[in-house]
């Protein structure tokens, strides 16, 4: 049950953005246990001056086409699910996108159940 903000700077088209809400979702169903129905996401695509990162910090440099992808998942993954992740995602988005892969920067971060209401205001319990 992940949740995924997608950010983006302004310039992406719709198409490459869908491709990459797929990609994403693609390996998240096939490296993070996530079942196919279970697609959460919001892309926000913002102006230059609204999207502010260092561009050398911890990577070999970052263009205008950087991606963060912030994943905010519902029960803890494996160190091993985790890195096959990030790398699958890297590899894929290269591919299809031809993204530099020092342009995605990928967080997870863990919830427990009971901090999820998918909907009736009822808490999430497995």
């Amino acid at each position: 049950m992940p949740f995924t903000r997608i950010t983006v700077r302004d310039g992406w088209s719709d198409a490459d953005l869908q491709t990459l809400s797929d990609t994403l979702h693609e390996v998240l169903v096939a490296e993070f246990n996530v079942p196919p129905d279970d697609r959460f996401q919001v892309i926000e695509s913002l102006a230059a001056q609204r999207f502010i990162y260092d561009r050398h910090y911890l990577s070999g440099g970052r263009s205008d086409r950087y991606v963060l992808l912030n994943i905010l998942a519902g029960k803890p993954r494996s160190t091993e699910q985790k890195r096959v992740t990030y790398q699958m995602l890297s590899e894929r988005l290269q591919q299809r996108l031809n993204l530099d892969p020092n342009d995605l920067m990928i967080i997870i971060q863990q919830t427990q159940p009971e901090d999820w209401s998918f909907s009736g205001g009822k808490m999430f319990a497995l």
